[in-house]
């Protein structure tokens, strides 16, 4: 399955980052979570300090594109196999410099990819 990093992980259960979380762990994919607090959801910490995870396969934004420039050097440092830009993260830059990186930029909805069985 497929190791993933949530940027902007939530353990509001109205936010897409939080359903994302969910059902990712409901297909089987491990994850990691990255957010603003301090907390925990489904059993695993959202981690406020940016470690250097490795083997990662996606990191799927729920972070906008504003805030954004603070995770370029961070994500390049992962070198993950892509990032999803859910719908209201995508960002033309970051997108590009993914890209000459060798690193996938996909603008998709992480839930409907794992709901069509794309992920």
């Amino acid at each position: 399955m497929k190791r993933t990093l949530i940027i902007g992980a939530s353990k509001n259960p109205e936010r897409y980052a939080y359903k994302a979380a969910e059902r990712l762990l409901a297909h089987g994919h491990q994850i990691e979570l990255l957010g603003l607090r301090d907390d925990k959801i489904f059993g695993q910490t959202i981690d406020t300090e940016r470690k250097p995870y490795k083997e990662l396969d996606t990191i799927t934004l729920y972070v906008g594109p504003q805030r954004q420039p603070d995770y370029y050097d961070y994500v390049l440092s992962l070198k993950p196999h892509r990032v999803v830009f859910n719908p209201g993260t995508e960002n033309p830059e970051f997108e590009t410099l993914l890209q000459e990186n060798g690193i996938e930029a996909e603008e998709a909805c992480t839930l409907v990819l794992l709901g069509t069985g794309q992920y």
